[in-house]
C-alpha cells in the first residue's frame, strides 16, 4: 500500500481523466456526437425536471459557474439536444428544456451511468462505496470551506445521490 498521503490531488485528477476517456469511448461507440462527458450533469438534471427550467436552476444544482453551465447548454441546444427560450416575463431569465433528440439519450444515459459505477466501484463491498463517498463529499467541503473563491459553498441536494 502506498502510504505518500500527499499525492491525493494528483490521484483524484488520475481517476476523473480515466473516468472521462471511458465515457468518451462509451459515447464513440454509440455514435452519440456533441455530447462530453462534462455534460453528464447537467443531463441528468434535466432528465428529472417535467418542464422547462431557468439555467441559474441548473447552475445551482452542479455548481459549476454560471459561464461554464451556459456555455455547456449553447453546446447541447448546437447539437440539438435542448432548446432554450427567453422568458416573457424577465429578459435576464432564459428556461431550458430537452428535445425530443435530448430525451432520446436517456437509456444511453441511464446504462452508461451503470456502468461506468460498475467499472468505478469493481468489486467494492457496499460498505467501502459508501465511505469512499462519505470521504470524497468531507474533501470537497474541506476545500469549500477553506477556498472563500468558490461560489457554492452548501451541498447540493444530489450530494447524497449522484452518479456521474
Amino acid at each position: 500500500m502506498n502510504s505518500d498521503l500527499r499525492g491525493i490531488v494528483g490521484q483524484i485528477a488520475r481517476v476523473r481523466e480515466l473516468a472521462n476517456e471511458w465515457l468518451e469511448r462509451e459515447l464513440e461507440a454509440r455514435a452519440i456526437e456533441g455530447i462530453h462527458p462534462a455534460h453528464g450533469t447537467v443531463l441528468a438534471f434535466l432528465f428529472k425536471q417535467q418542464s422547462p427550467v431557468p439555467i441559474k436552476e441548473i447552475v445551482e444544482d452542479v455548481r459549476r459557474a454560471k459561464s461554464t453551465v451556459t456555455g455547456m447548454v449553447n453546446t447541447l441546444e448546437r447539437h440539438g439536444y435542448v432548446r432554450k427560450t427567453p422568458s416573457e416575463d424577465d429578459g435576464r431569465v432564459v428556461y431550458v428544456e430537452l428535445t425530443e433528440k435530448g430525451n432520446a439519450l436517456r437509456a444511453n444515459f441511464d446504462e452508461i451511468s451503470e456502468n461506468l459505477l460498475s467499472a468505478i466501484y469493481g468489486k467494492m463491498s457496499q460498505k467501502d462505496r459508501e465511505s469512499l463517498s462519505r470521504l470524497l463529499r468531507q474533501v470537497e467541503k474541506n476545500l469549500r470551506v477553506s477556498c472563500t473563491c468558490l461560489l457554492y459553498t452548501s451541498p447540493s441536494p444530489r450530494d447524497a445521490t449522484s452518479h456521474l
